[in-house]
């Protein structure tokens, strides 16, 4: 049974590994997950001033999401699936989590710098294109970015 709830501070690192090991699912190279690496690191300080959650199966992590809201505005800033798990509903569970925890804070827009192989769930979720941003983590690498009226 899948169950979501807040993470703990302390398991900051340990959320991280499945930020990392879902990326390379898209058939990135070590290079590229390592050059990510910074970008997708999980500290306390993250986790204490972004709103989270972490989904697990029989105690379990296999999934992980974040918002920062901002105003009318809550970014996406991470929803992660264990590769073993996709395709399993957790995705979209943590993705109607994002949508309704950006609501409740008072976003009417959220925002998502999706990975372009992942772009294509968004899209399902009912996010539309609305440009390109700059990657975090690649020099001269775009993403798009996408934005779902909440």
């Amino acid at each position: 049974m899948l169950r979501l709830r807040a993470p703990k501070l302390e398991e900051a690192a340990a959320l991280t590994d499945p930020c990392l090991r879902s990326k390379a699912v898209w058939g990135y190279d070590h290079a590229f997950i390592n050059a990510c690496r910074i970008e997708l690191t999980l500290t306390p300080e993250m986790l204490s001033s972004s709103c989270a959650q972490v989904a697990e199966r029989s105690g379990f992590i296999i999934g992980f999401a974040q918002i920062v809201s901002t105003g009318q505005v809550a970014d996406l800033t991470k929803l992660f699936v264990e590769p073993t798990d996709l395709r399993s509903g957790v995705g979209s569970t943590l993705f109607q989590w994002a949508i309704s925890a950006a609501r409740e804070a008072g976003a009417r827009t959220m925002t998502i710098e999706a990975d372009p192989c992942a772009a294509a769930f968004y899209r399902r979720m009912g996010a539309t294109e609305v440009g390109r941003v700059a990657s975090g983590s690649i020099a001269g690498r775009f993403l798009p970015m996408l934005s779902l009226n909440l």
